[in-house]
């Protein structure tokens, strides 16, 4: 257990180091780039795949704003995929312990950024003093290092301490409480959803959805099929906002070079 901590807390200092501060927060640190790699690291890719689309699907509408930081989905994502798959546990309980895991981490987060904010006055005579260059080695140097030493011990500590006294626990309950929990669980993969969709939803989005609702329920075609056919809209109506695909731009070119020559226009 305590390989498979070390092996996770390394992967979840790397992927921090890559995104977002050395590339400016490409999404790689999402649930559904995380799990597939902590899956893979710990022997079961597919595990992990199939985690991450759900971890993803209730992480996706939690954003923090500000200062306020609601659940951090990193380590949360982390902690439960090695959960899963360590104790050979139900996917649904690894859901369930995710989101209070990054709730945890979300807290000690904050406390952590209280403490770095004596360290202003520091920084500020750094930058006054030493040239650029020291001064954005010295900051990479801290960001990459102690900045996430409180994250990456948390997870250490959570999977190495925390997974066999949370699985103990967890065998130790009865059956009915346990169907109760998962049955909490899946629901949140609809919550997380629904989370998504009050802050993006439009009267011109609405279609999609009730015609996602349609293929899925009342013609019972699969989500890859839906999500296939979703990613070619998705594509074509971006390269028409985009002007590659601009049908009014081109009858108007059509008809301002002359629409007299039917033959012309006909092919």
């Amino acid at each position: 257990m305590a390989q498979a901590a070390l092996l996770c807390a390394l992967v979840f200092w790397g992927i921090y180091i890559v995104d977002p501060y050395l590339l400016a927060w490409q999404c790689l640190n999402r649930p559904i780039v995380v799990a597939p790699i902590i899956g893979l690291c710990l022997g079961d890719f597919a595990t992990g795949v199939i985690m991450g689309a759900m971890l993803e699907a209730i992480f996706m509408g939690i954003s923090a704003i500000g200062g306020t930081i609601p659940s951090e989905p990193t380590s949360a994502t982390v902690i439960a995929v090695a959960f899963v798959i360590l104790t050979g546990g139900e996917i649904e309980t690894g859901l369930l312990i995710a989101l209070p895991v990054g709730v945890l981490v979300a807290q000690v987060e904050v406390a952590a950024m209280a403490v770095f904010a004596f360290l202003v006055p520091v920084w500020e005579r750094l930058a006054t003093t030493k040239p650029p260059k020291v001064f954005a080695f010295w900051n990479l140097l801290f960001t990459c290092t102690l900045m996430l030493l409180p994250y990456v011990a948390v997870v250490y500590c959570g999977v190495a301490f925390g997974i066999e006294a949370l699985y103990t626990f967890l065998e130790s309950l009865p059956e009915w409480v346990m169907a109760g929990l998962g049955a909490s669980a899946s629901m949140m993969v609809a919550v997380g959803f629904a989370i998504l969709c009050s802050m993006i939803w439009s009267g011109q989005l609405s279609v999609f959805f009730f015609a996602g609702f349609v293929l899925a329920k009342i013609l019972g075609m699969d989500s890859l099929s839906i999500a296939i056919l979703g990613t070619a809209i998705a594509v074509t109506l971006f390269f028409t906002d985009k002007g590659f695909i601009d049908f009014k731009k081109q009858l108007a070119l059509q008809k301002a070079g002359g629409g007299s020559n039917e033959e012309e226009d006909f092919f």
